[in-house]
């Protein structure tokens, strides 16, 4: 898979496709969640195979963190570490920007993933959406 940070309006599209399909058509989040007012203060990522958008993540610097959201991955290419490729993508990105602090919120089915990154739980079960979540958090 071929990350690229997005640079158009066509692939600022297409990372809003991909995160539509995964959130709003498969895990039913509301569409008016998903797309909010933080997009343009966002650095947004989309991942690529054979052309074809099928990853997608956000990235903003709050506080002394840079904060990994939206990370989604189409259903027929998960299993494939597109996830961690995009993630690791966004890492950079933060060292880049002089931040040594990563943090995010994981749907609790995918904290384990998370953990496997290096990721490190730092609250408990929240909702956001409807569905449970966690912070976790990783010094880079």
């Amino acid at each position: 898979m071929q990350v690229k940070q997005v640079a158009t309006e066509a692939e600022q599209k297409q990372a809003y496709q991909v995160r539509n399909t995964v959130f709003v058509e498969e895990q039913n989040v509301p569409a008016e969640l998903e797309i909010d007012d933080l997009e343009e203060k966002a650095v947004h990522f989309v991942g690529y195979e054979n052309e074809k958008p099928v990853a997608a993540s956000r990235l903003r610097f709050v506080d002394s963190y840079g904060k990994l959201e939206r990370i989604c991955v189409l259903k027929e290419y998960r299993g494939r570490s597109f996830g961690s490729q995009i993630i690791k993508e966004m890492e950079a990105a933060i060292r880049e920007n002089g931040f040594q602090k990563s943090k995010l919120n994981a749907q609790t089915h995918a904290e384990e993933f998370y953990k496997s990154l290096g990721y490190q739980t730092v609250s408990g079960e929240f909702m956001d959406a409807g569905i449970p979540h966690v912070t976790m958090i990783k010094e880079l």
